[in-house]
């Protein structure tokens, strides 16, 4: 009589084909993913309707070419203290001295080069060692006193105001010289040729694409060894010719404008650097660590102290990149400069996905944070928006920002 237990290979099979067809499902349903995605996805959305209305507003004007490379060049600055303001914020901190430290970098720069006649690198590399002195000074009152950060950087925020006062005689320095100017205010153009268009624009655009899309495969890849959810090949092909259409899109503007802005060429290195940092090193999981529990981070040897102190020290130098840029873009240093620029990185990082309370956020949501900040502002503007209307629609950004960071955490709580 033949047996009709299965076999033992029968048994197993099934057993080890679950894993693999557990990885798809409900991963295919566009709504699933961004439900259960909302605090990232909803940034993106929130960004494309954005770009869409103003578009429909101005008429088109705000997505030509002129205009995109202005909102490059305008808020380039902006984006580069978002990137280290997120990792202020992830880290359970606040930096309130930013727009203080720009303004006394740009201030350092400009007496070194305009009043002191010194090359235009002596400059950068000036204002670059005031930045990293200047977080130190903050990291050593937080990391090691113990003042909160919020105290520290408020009294920062004075302190070097005054001093950019005393470092300028309360007087504006004006013109930087020509190669210094191009920092922020350069473009790379004629490189490869093109016929009304910029080729090489176009390449750099192209190669940004191509390492988008391995990156991406390569993190695919992973986490279905690893036995984890992943979108289904379909959606995962449509997300990669969608990311590489609005890139090569805005590539094309650009190419169309003036060429490839060099202060870009900074941004993104900065982007990738960071990013690979915070999501790929132990430096950046102790940060997250530190700023999602900060007594287990303790219990599990993390150096808390010496952490934080970095923290601030990369601030200070993000800062000094953003004044530079920025007095670049001005063409000299003012007593007045970075006025409200910590509000303004502040703002694009929590709308960017980071929490409150720390342990939250990335380097890529702070940019979104920061374009969706810029294209409002940028889109008021060429409405003809009082200044006073746009600080109330910028504050009520930021407030529903805050409140959907809420929303998400009891809606965690309550499907647990």
């Amino acid at each position: 009589m033949t047996s009709t237990k299965p076999s033992s290979g029968a048994q197993t099979k099934p057993a080890e084909n679950a894993p693999a067809a557990a990885l798809h499902v409900g991963t295919s349903d566009p709504r699933t993913l961004i439900l259960n995605n909302l605090r990232q996805s909803g940034i993106f959305v929130a960004l494309v309707v954005i770009v869409a209305l103003f578009a429909f507003l101005t008429d088109g004007l705000s997505l030509s070419p002129g205009n995109i490379t202005n909102i490059v060049l305008q808020y380039s600055y902006i984006l580069v203290l978002a990137i280290g303001m997120v990792i202020v914020i992830i880290g359970g901190h606040i930096d309130l001295s930013v727009g203080s430290v720009v303004a006394l970098t740009g201030a350092v720069s400009a007496v070194v080069v305009i009043r002191q006649g010194q090359p235009w690198w002596v400059g950068v590399l000036a204002a670059v060692a005031v930045g990293l002195a200047v977080g130190a000074w903050h990291g050593f009152w937080v990391a090691y006193v113990g003042i909160p950060a919020f105290i520290v950087t408020l009294a920062g925020m004075l302190l070097f105001r005054g001093l950019t006062l005393r470092v300028l005689d309360n007087i504006s320095l004006s013109p930087f010289p020509a190669e210094y100017n191009k920092i922020a205010a350069g473009f790379l153009n004629g490189l490869m040729g093109g016929a009304g268009y910029d080729a090489f624009t176009l390449l750099i655009g192209a190669i940004a694409v191509a390492g988008y899309v391995v990156s991406c495969f390569r993190t695919r890849v992973a986490r279905i060894r690893y036995q984890q959810p992943v979108e289904s090949f379909a959606l995962f092909v449509a997300r990669m010719a969608l990311v590489g259409a609005v890139v090569m899109w805005f590539a094309w503007q650009l190419a169309n404008a003036r060429g490839l802005p060099i202060v870009l060429i900074i941004l993104a290195a900065l982007v990738l650097v960071y990013g690979l940092l915070t999501r790929r090193t132990v430096f950046g999981r102790q940060v997250y660590a530190i700023g999602g529990n900060l007594s287990a981070a303790m219990l599990s040897g993390v150096k808390v102290k010496t952490v934080n102190f970095w923290i601030f020290v990369n601030m200070g130098f993000l800062s000094a990149v953003a004044g530079i840029i920025f007095s670049s873009r001005s063409n000299g240093a003012q007593p007045a400069a970075g006025n409200m620029f910590e509000l303004d990185a502040i703002a694009a990082a929590f709308i960017g996905g980071a929490a409150v309370t720390g342990g939250v956020g990335t380097v890529v949501g702070a940019m979104v944070g920061g374009l969706i900040m810029a294209v409002m502002s940028n889109g008021m503007q060429l409405m003809g928006v009082d200044q006073s209307l746009q600080s109330v629609v910028k504050g009520l950004v930021l407030l529903v920002a805050v409140a959907f960071d809420v929303y998400n955490k009891r809606r965690a709580g309550a499907t647990r």
